[in-house]
């Protein structure tokens, strides 16, 4: 199993940038494709990101792509997101998982993270 802990999220203006983080225990980080979800009060989960084992396929959602980049760096068990041009309908409990069957579904991500809370003002 990995254990997942993400950082980074926080209160932000619209247009602002913020960059979150999701470091992961154990050996075996670059055996797992990883994503970042989100989750608003009242709404389900949703898929924001996915990244492929090597970081050479990335996945994003409609509503964040052009904005937000998934990154790995697999010496230091990291994953990250970079997300710029904030806007108030980012906000969110933002989820870090591991090791995908496939990239946007959440019940397709075996492992999680507790969320950091990113809340985004207008």
């Amino acid at each position: 199993q990995v254990q997942l802990v993400e950082s980074g999220g926080g209160l932000v203006q619209a247009g602002d940038s913020l960059r979150l983080s999701c470091a992961a225990s154990g050996r075996t980080f670059s055996s797992y494709g990883m994503g970042w979800f989100r989750q608003a009060p009242g709404k389900e989960r949703e898929f924001v990101a996915s990244i492929s084992r090597s970081g050479g396929i990335r996945n994003y959602a409609d509503l964040v792509k052009g904005r937000f980049t998934i990154s790995r760096d697999n010496a230091k068990n990291t994953v990250y997101l970079q997300m710029n041009s904030l806007k108030p309908e980012d906000t969110g409990v933002y989820y870090c998982a591991a090791g995908a069957r496939g990239w946007w579904r959440p019940e397709e991500y075996d492992y999680w993270g507790q969320g950091t809370q990113v809340t985004v003002s207008s």
